[in-house]
């Protein structure tokens, strides 16, 4: 097939398994094969994960709201319709520590596998240098 569609009614979302964050996996959903992609849907107080990829290049775009993510340690702040694309071996982190949802898509090439269960301690702790759980400075204490 040359095409499929998903409609938006029919997106399957749910929380994510680390952080709780409401998320619809699109490239699942739509049966990509070379690249990944995900709508997230932030809430005030919540964050992705903190993470790196092995090979992974993320395009992430800001759908609605105001966009606040830490890429090695910069902190930036992005405005509706504003694209940032990270490098594979940088950590990055979306975070909401403004007053109103974020809608982010999140698109990645080539695919990487992101299955925790499925991970040795040594990828674990190169994936996710401080824990696949950590909260940014901006929201300790208060998520």
């Amino acid at each position: 097939m040359a095409y499929r569609v998903l409609p938006a009614v029919d997106a399957h979302w749910r929380p994510s398994n680390q952080m709780g964050v409401l998320n619809t996996d699109l490239a699942k959903q739509l049966a990509a094969r070379s690249l990944g992609a995900r709508l997230w849907r932030l809430s005030p107080g919540q964050a992705s994960t903190r993470h790196r990829h092995d090979t992974q290049e993320e395009l992430y775009l800001l759908l609605a709201g105001t966009g606040r993510a830490r890429v090695d340690g910069e902190v930036l702040t992005l405005g509706a319709l504003s694209a940032l694309v990270v490098d594979p071996e940088s950590v990055r982190q979306l975070f909401n520590d403004t007053d109103g949802d974020q809608l982010w898509l999140v698109v990645g090439a080539p695919p990487e596998a992101a299955n925790t269960l499925e991970m040795t301690p040594e990828q674990l702790a190169h994936l996710y240098p401080d824990g696949p759980r950590a909260l940014p400075p901006e929201l300790e204490g208060g998520a």
